[in-house]
């Protein structure tokens, strides 16, 4: 029987890091070969961005990633940059446009982004196989040996790039991790990342508001995020509250400002402009009124705010820029976008992504302990980590 011919390169996981990879490698001449478990390459890609994925943001800098190694995703970053892509997808004559916060996203279809990625592959010659169970990984005589259904492949390189388990309806598994392990690398526990936070107790009073959405600041420790935050029927969700879950530990509070930039007197002031209005009239005026409402009703001052000390009003003030909200816990992977943790820093090398005790294997995108705020940051991460792998493997 004939042994076919070890590849240079296997790529787990034909995602968008595992996609750039591939592409990168196979443009240096390397034999690629990128496997997936799934029947069709780039899922999470689809359905990214409402379908119009949000493949990059302007503003990338290495302080908005979150690992046990804050310094660990400079080096890949500065070597490909949002630019770079940028110009990627220019050269393909996707048509794009900046939303908000620098996000940049596809005029037409995510779809676009997957098919530029299978260009990219096809320059390289990358053989993709699509819809193949991985049974086994091992190593020996110098190679990677993977069982794949019933035959083995083999390489002298092998780049661990099939992501978290969030979104499991997508196929999403902790692989990756099971992979790392068997070769001595270690694991900074994994857990949901930029995903809505539940409420319980006395809180469920607020699930009431499901459906109302309105501008906050919101903060969890030292982070803080001012953008829109969204009452849903089991808790808190919107852009803020999804940036501030990667910060949010279990038994924290998350504090919200209601009313950004209000000076600490401003309900006094507005006492004395209108003393005859109600306070969840005033709320009103800047708030939806079903949570302005509840917040007037919660902060159980009733009738004219002339009947108010200008005590309770600064106390009333500075309440609405400190809501305390204390999360029981989180929608879990089903609804989280990426995971935050993975597979340690401290085994990879930060310029090349390969396992400094292990040489020939490789970690990419969101399998790495490095993960990136809402907004394209996780998918720039996936290019650049991608990119530096695919430049030595």
């Amino acid at each position: 029987m004939t042994v076919p011919q070890p590849y240079d390169v296997i790529i787990l996981g034909a995602g968008a890091a595992g996609l750039m990879c591939a592409a990168t490698a196979g443009q240096r001449g390397r034999r690629v070969l990128l496997l997936d478990h799934a029947d069709e390459p780039g899922k999470k890609i689809l359905i990214s961005g409402g379908g119009r994925c949000n493949f990059t943001n302007i503003h990338t800098a290495p302080d908005r990633y979150l690992s046990a190694n804050p310094h660990f995703a400079k080096s890949a970053l500065g070597r490909y940059t949002a630019a770079d892509f940028i110009d990627l997808v220019d050269r393909h004559g996707i048509k794009w446009h900046e939303k908000t916060l620098g996000q940049l996203f596809c005029d037409g279809s995510a779809r676009q982004i997957v098919n530029l990625l299978l260009d990219e592959c096809d320059k390289g010659q990358v053989t993709i196989g699509l819809g193949h169970e991985i049974r086994d990984v091992g190593y020996a005589d110098n190679e990677f040996r993977l069982t794949v259904g019933n035959r083995e492949e083999r390489s002298a390189a092998l780049v661990i790039a099939t992501g978290g388990p969030s979104i499991p309806k997508m196929g999403a598994t902790s692989f990756a991790y099971e992979v790392a392990r068997r070769f001595g690398l270690k694991i900074v526990e994994p857990r949901p990342g930029l995903v809505p936070l539940t409420l319980g107790g006395d809180e469920t009073l607020f699930r009431s508001l499901s459906g109302v959405a309105t501008e906050v600041i919101a903060r969890a420790g030292k982070a803080s995020f001012r953008e829109a935050a969204l009452f849903t029927h089991r808790g808190l969700s919107g852009p803020a509250i999804l940036q501030i879950s990667s910060y949010w530990r279990h038994g924290e509070p998350v504090a919200i400002d209601f009313l950004p930039g209000r000076a600490p007197d401003w309900l006094g002031a507005a006492k004395r402009a209108k003393p005859r209005a109600s306070l969840a009239a005033t709320l009103a005026t800047a708030l939806p009124t079903r949570l302005a409402e509840t917040l007037a009703e919660r902060l159980g001052i009733p009738g004219e705010l002339g009947a108010a000390t200008d005590k309770r009003l600064e106390d009333a003030a500075r309440q609405l820029a400190d809501w305390r909200f204390n999360p029981n816990g989180t929608e879990g992977y089903a609804k989280a976008e990426v995971t935050a943790g993975g597979i340690s820093t401290e085994s990879l090398s930060s310029r090349t992504l390969e396992a400094r005790q292990v040489p020939g294997l490789y970690a990419i995108g969101e399998a790495v302990d490095v993960t990136g705020w809402l907004g394209g940051y996780n998918f720039q991460w996936a290019w650049a980590s991608g990119w530096a792998a695919g430049q030595v493997a």
